[in-house]
């Protein structure tokens, strides 16, 4: 039930645009908070924590503070996880599936095995 949490938590995070293009900013470098605000200036500075918020509730983002910088870094690793539960095994059945359409449609049969 814990890992269902952890990751409708994270499903949550990437549902937003302004979210995902927040975690396109960090992968490039740690950036401080006002750095993000810097780079986002459609965003006012309460809705850009309120958006930080929800990644680091998720785990994506790991916050560390030095002095009166707040320093937002990414962690990939619950996108990871999600990729390995939920994307890799069904993107392996797809492929499954195309390559056995495209021996269908080329008239081969398929090895048994």
């Amino acid at each position: 039930m814990i890992d269902e949490v952890a990751d409708d938590k994270v499903f949550r995070a990437l549902g937003a645009p302004v979210r995902r293009a927040l975690m396109d900013a960090l992968r490039e470098r740690p950036q401080t908070t006002g750095e993000l605000c810097a780079r986002f200036p459609e965003v006012n500075r309460c809705t850009l924590m309120q958006h930080l918020g929800v990644l680091e509730d998720a785990g994506i983002v790991v916050v560390r503070r030095q002095g009166r910088l707040r320093w937002n870094h990414l962690d990939a690793l619950p996108i990871k996880r999600i990729h390995d539960r939920w994307i890799g095994d069904y993107a392996a059945h797809a492929v499954d599936l195309i390559d056995r359409l495209k021996l269908e449609l080329e008239g081969e049969e398929r090895p048994v095995g």
